[in-house]
């Protein structure tokens, strides 16, 4: 059974592969077309072949811990099984990349957006710097929860740019979800109380709260931050359920210094990986899942509103080396 076989229905039904392997092309070319182009006919496994493959990985975004860590894995394979053909290395590397993300926690993503019937509304609170993609990920998050069957209601509490809100506002509508929001500079933790307590009050599964993403000024950050936390726990002892940080795969190497900083101001349950479609620095996602310990709940691999997919380790490793969904 290939590695996508088993969780083809899952995949089949939640995922849209072909619109995976499509947004993957960049990080595709960047990647492993550049590791089969040093494979070569003939070519022998030894010293040589591997810090080229080395190279090709942290060139490509994977970063230098989680580099070593596959390199030596390999050299314990090639040695303990005999491998001697250059060939032989490539399901090897596509293999490992597999065991470090199921290895990961992202590897128990929920596909079907369950919400538990005791802690509901359940809330997401979403960080993230500006310009990352967080608007619209709400708005994709809420659409995705909406197919789902479940009713959703957004709170616009990045009240410091005019701009987001109304950018907020638009995707409430395409979403077709209600949004909660109050004039530009009002209180944040005061529109995400008024999200939860609105709510509570119409029996609404989910609720998905923005915040502004000031990460230059940490301690203003952390200030706020914790009171939206302390305020929706005056409502519901364990708001919010989650809290995810979205990050911009285009930055590569920097998304992940990004999610370091952010991990100091509040304790993050997920992450969301955006513009996937857009860079050839899809890499990145390895690193993110094998180091941060934070599991990758999302990725977007397009700009229309149903380009957001939950991220399925198996999935996206099939897509990154090219395979189909009926191998």
């Amino acid at each position: 059974m290939g590695l996508f076989d088993k969780f083809k229905e899952k995949v089949s039904s939640t995922l849209g592969f072909d619109k995976l392997k499509d947004g993957l092309s960049k990080t595709r070319v960047s990647f492993v077309d550049r590791i089969q182009g040093v494979l070569g006919i003939g070519r022998r496994i030894d010293e040589s072949l591997l810090n080229d493959i080395e190279d090709i990985l942290i060139t490509s975004d994977i970063g230098v811990q989680t580099t070593d860590q596959i390199i030596s894995t390999l050299k314990e394979k090639v040695k303990k099984e005999g491998y001697e053909n250059a060939g032989e290395i490539y399901s090897l590397i596509k293999d490992e990349l597999l065991n470090v993300l199921l290895k990961s926690p992202s590897s128990a993503n929920d596909a079907a957006y369950s919400v538990e019937d005791s802690r509901k509304p359940h809330c997401i609170l979403i960080v993230g710097v500006n310009g990352v993609g967080k608007t619209t990920t709400i708005g994709k998050l809420a659409y995705n929860y909406k197919n789902a069957g479940k009713s959703v209601l957004i709170g616009a509490a990045d009240t410091f740019r005019a701009a987001a809100n109304e950018q907020l506002e638009i995707w409430a509508e395409r979403a077709g979800v209600g949004i909660v929001q109050q004039k530009q500079g009002a209180d944040p933790a005061a529109v995400a109380y008024d999200t939860l307590n609105s709510a509570i009050s119409k029996n609404v599964d989910v609720v998905i709260i923005d915040t502004a993403g000031r990460l230059h000024n940490k301690g203003n950050l952390m200030a706020e931050l914790d009171k939206i936390n302390r305020v929706l726990k005056k409502l519901k002892d364990y708001a919010p359920n989650e809290v995810f940080l979205v990050l911009d795969a285009t930055t590569g190497q920097n998304a992940i210094q990004q999610a370091k900083e952010f991990m100091k101001v509040t304790n993050l349950t997920g992450i969301v990986l955006t513009k996937l479609d857009g860079t050839a620095k899809g890499g990145v996602i390895i690193p993110i899942a094998n180091e941060l310990k934070v599991p990758v709940r999302f990725i977007g691999v397009g700009e229309k509103i149903d380009d957001l997919q939950v991220f399925e380790p198996a999935a996206f490793v099939e897509a990154l080396f090219g395979g189909t969904n009926n191998n």
